[in-house]
């Protein structure tokens, strides 16, 4: 594995660790388990959850007031993120998916409420957590959104189905976001912490997936769920907001994981050049493969330059809904080329599950979809014009 050009941006020295470590632990925990973890389907790797939470890794982005390993910027949880999808996405994606649930706990929640959801994330027996938006008949648009959440003594009732969800199932913590005002759009949606054991809070069998199989995904089922008033997060009609903010940081990170994905296949594909040998000569030394592989070169530099500028805006407390959205696309839609190549380059190889590229192809697929699909990039990119 290549090491991350920073000349650009000099590392601090704590970065410089979390860097080594997450590097590490990619090369010797995640690579060598990634191929057993895609045949398994849909079993959550529950050995890998445990040894990168003994490490800090799965709280590393939760702030040290509540036991965390402080590093909240944005900036360093891109550098983590590429590192460990560098070893397989799925599993990267997946040990750093309690960022997602923690990400709008600090952007509406109490002191209270951070305390009570994020601190048992930061020890070395962390739960695993959930966000729970997407719906049958709701993906890029959140708004839509049906599941309902109706005013009853204490707190409220919660009814609906969520599709999709990441960790469904597995996590003990769930953010839900459900209509409590089912008039309005984006103004009734508000978010709700809810444990897994909640009375009338069910889930559907895994659901079999092309790629990125470390993280399994379930439908949720609401019927008469009760959540106390004090779970809700921030007021009533605020988890719209909240989601919007989530996104801009998660499209940040799954720019990384796209970045870490397709940097892995380039270098897969190159090392691979080197060695393969046809007509005389290893297929590097070809001008059709050489010039794929600077193709896939550049890509990766583009797509890492352009999150690590996303990730920059939003430490500075400035708006990077566009710029998210151009990391977002551009890094995807690389892993997406990336992968597709290194398969290319190995040929019949590149084609066999003896190799880990097809396996990277098909995973890099769900990154042009999840958390908004290249189109709905395209489009929050055009409306910014």
């Amino acid at each position: 594995m290549t090491e991350l050009p920073v000349e650009l941006c000099p590392l601090a020295p704590e970065q410089n660790d979390i860097v080594e470590l997450t590097r590490a632990f990619a090369r010797e925990e995640i690579r060598p388990r990634a191929r057993a973890v895609d045949e398994a389907d849909t079993e959550t790797p529950w050995d890998l959850w445990r040894a990168a939470a003994k490490v800090g890794i799965t709280g590393f982005m939760l702030p040290e007031e509540y036991g965390g390993g402080g590093f909240t910027d944005v900036f360093t949880q891109v550098l983590v993120q590429e590192e460990l999808c560098v070893g397989d996405l799925g599993i990267g994606n997946l040990l750093c998916s309690n960022g997602f649930f923690a990400d709008p706990v600090l952007e509406l929640g109490t002191e209270e409420q951070k305390r009570t959801w994020l601190a048992p994330l930061a020890g070395p027996g962390s739960p695993m957590t959930s966000l729970a938006t997407t719906e049958p008949g709701s993906g890029s648009d959140a708004a839509s959104i049906t599941t309902s959440a109706t005013r009853t003594t204490g707190g409220y009732l919660l009814s609906g189905q969520k599709a999709w969800i990441s960790n469904a199932g597995e996590a003990e913590f769930y953010v839900v976001f459900a209509k409590t005002d089912p008039a309005q759009r984006s103004g009734g949606v508000s978010a709700f912490l809810l444990r897994k054991n909640t009375d009338g809070m069910t889930f559907g069998e895994p659901m079999r997936k092309m790629g990125q199989r470390a993280i399994v995904c379930r439908e949720v089922f609401f019927d008469g769920a009760f959540v106390p008033e004090g779970n809700r997060l921030g007021n009533e009609g605020q988890g719209f907001r909240g989601l919007m903010r989530t996104f801009d940081i998660s499209r940040a990170v799954l720019g990384a994981a796209a970045t870490g994905v397709a940097r892995a296949a380039y270098e897969y594909a190159r090392d691979y050049a080197k060695t393969r040998v046809q007509f005389g000569k290893p297929i590097i030394e070809h001008q059709a493969v050489a010039f794929r592989l600077a193709d896939m070169r550049t890509r990766v530099e583009q797509a890492r330059l352009m999150t690590w500028r996303a990730a920059k805006r939003l430490d500075a407390g400035l708006d990077a809904t566009t710029e998210a959205a151009m990391a977002k696309l551009i890094a995807s839609e690389t892993a997406a080329y990336c992968t597709w190549a290194a398969v290319q380059t190995l040929g019949g190889w590149g084609y066999s599950r003896e190799y880990p590229v097809e396996q990277w192809m098909r995973d890099a697929k769900l990154e042009e979809i999840e958390e908004g699909t290249s189109d709905i990039m395209r489009l929050l990119i055009s409306r910014s014009m």
